[in-house]
């Protein structure tokens, strides 16, 4: 584990609620942009802890939303859909969005969710379609697409117009359900400029994405 805590949602359809965040530990990606190293190696695990001890923490917050993040919070099977499910289990709990990369395929997690009922739709995945400039593009499992429903969402991180064509190319052509979300790299992707590119494709379906938490408090603060 890296840590638990709570905050409000900074980004998706659920940007702005009260949520429970939960990290794992541990990635299988390396994206050049990313912002939480200190959740894979060679950064140590914070601690260990049970799926128990996980879920009596996520209790003493009552939050009704959480996030299952990492790293990589699926990349541990059997480990990572036992805590998924125990999650999803508590009954104050509405929703729990789970922050996946791409490169893990969710046909386990999917089937566990549609035979769950009402426990089950709690569920939800943030799929993070890697493009180019994160130099993972290649690792992505293109099958996932036809585990979504409308309920998930797709988040493609954009760092300059290749990654800009390619995510308005699987939109167009892979989408057939779920939000898709497009987040700049502020450094090299300034908004205004995004949200220029959105309107010229017209891609009406699209959410502008900004990380609320990182105008809140200094992007490199932990814990919020």
């Amino acid at each position: 584990m890296v840590e638990v805590f709570q905050t409000v949602e900074g980004e998706g359809t659920k940007a702005g609620y009260p949520t429970t965040f939960v990290r794992v530990y541990n990635c299988n990606l390396r994206c050049t942009w990313c912002d939480t190293p200190y959740s894979y190696a060679p950064a140590k695990p914070e601690y260990f802890a049970t799926v128990s001890e996980i879920v009596g923490q996520v209790r003493e917050y009552g939050n009704r939303h959480i996030c299952l993040t990492g790293g990589e919070p699926l990349m541990h099977g059997n480990k990572s859909l036992l805590l998924m499910a125990a999650l999803a289990g508590i009954e104050e709990v509405d929703d729990v969005h789970v922050e996946t990369n791409g490169a893990i395929h969710l046909g386990p997690f999917d089937e566990w969710r549609k035979n769950n009922g009402k426990i089950g739709q709690k569920v939800r995945f943030i799929l993070d379609y890697k493009l180019p400039a994160s130099g993972e593009n290649d690792k992505m499992i293109e099958e996932n697409f036809a585990f979504l429903r409308d309920t998930d969402e797709v988040k493609f991180v954009i760092a300059d117009e290749e990654d800009f064509c390619l995510a308005a190319s699987v939109v167009k052509e892979k989408m057939k359900k779920g939000v898709p979300l497009f987040s700049p790299v502020w450094e090299t992707m300034k908004p205004d400029r995004l949200v220029d590119l959105i309107l010229e494709q017209r891609l009406t379906k699209v959410k502008l994405n900004l990380q609320i938490h990182k105008i809140i408090w200094d992007p490199d603060a932990r814990g919020v």
